[in-house]
């Protein structure tokens, strides 16, 4: 039976890299995402570029229903690598925007990664081996006015694996938050704003600094020093202060 990695928001960007290293590795991908088309054009580059199989599983994560297939898909393939990558943002003043929006972004930050995660540790610590990746962003050391929802549930992500990461020492599995700054992603054009955060990282820079903390065994990594130092100013920082500087930097 095959071994898969399992990528979600594998369309593009950053899950679209992520898929690119681990069959780069040698593995065989699941790729998860709303976009049948886009999803189908990364299966082919990945078979063509490292000769892997890959497997198609078009899923909204935002939407109950579809996760529940999803998961009972997971149940019954041999996963060793869950990579959890979908999320989006959303970019205004919280009372401005729409609710089904917000709903829609903590379910697919929050919800669908847990319950993602949830599914694949009884195999992976029954087989003694496993890794689970988990993208938050630099977003989760601070609140952030105008994207309080996404802070708030990559703050989520961050405390989520850094729990577990305790929790399955010694099992074999591993478990690692990475923590991106501002990406040369749709990340900004699908919050609302593409101008925003010009000094972007670009994937492949991401996936290195991921794959590297993962080899080192480390509850989470700060991709980039400039992202690092400003992720660790925020614990000597007053409040009123990290939140003005956030608010600053998510709108310029």
């Amino acid at each position: 039976m095959s071994s898969w990695a399992v990528v979600t928001g594998a369309s593009g960007g950053l899950g679209e890299a992520y898929a690119h290293e681990l069959a780069s590795q040698g593995s065989d991908v699941v790729l998860v995402a709303r976009s049948v088309e886009a999803l189908e054009k990364v299966a082919a580059d990945l078979s063509s570029d490292h000769g892997v199989d890959t497997l198609v599983v078009p899923c909204d994560l935002s939407d109950a229903d579809q996760r529940a297939s999803l998961v009972a898909r997971l149940d019954v393939l041999d996963v060793h690598t869950l990579v959890n990558n979908a999320g989006f943002a959303s970019i205004g003043m919280l009372g401005e925007l729409e609710r089904d929006r917000i709903s829609r972004e903590v379910a697919l930050n929050v919800v669908a990664l847990t319950e993602l995660t949830h599914a694949v540790i009884p195999q992976m610590v029954a087989r003694g081996r496993g890794a689970i990746i988990n993208v938050a962003s630099s977003a989760a050391f601070q609140p952030i006015p105008q994207m309080a929802t996404y802070a708030a549930t990559k703050s989520y992500v961050l405390s989520f694996s850094s729990a577990l990461w305790g929790e399955l020492s010694g099992t074999g599995v591993r478990v690692l938050c990475i923590c991106p700054g501002p990406t040369e992603t749709s990340f900004f054009t699908n919050a609302g704003n593409g101008d925003v955060m010009k000094q972007r990282r670009r994937p492949e820079q991401v996936v290195e600094s991921t794959f590297k903390a993962l080899r080192d065994s480390k509850p989470y990594v700060v991709d980039g020093f400039r992202n690092k130092v400003l992720a660790q100013m925020t614990r000597f920082l007053p409040t009123a202060i990290t939140v003005a500087a956030a608010s600053w930097i998510a709108t310029h």
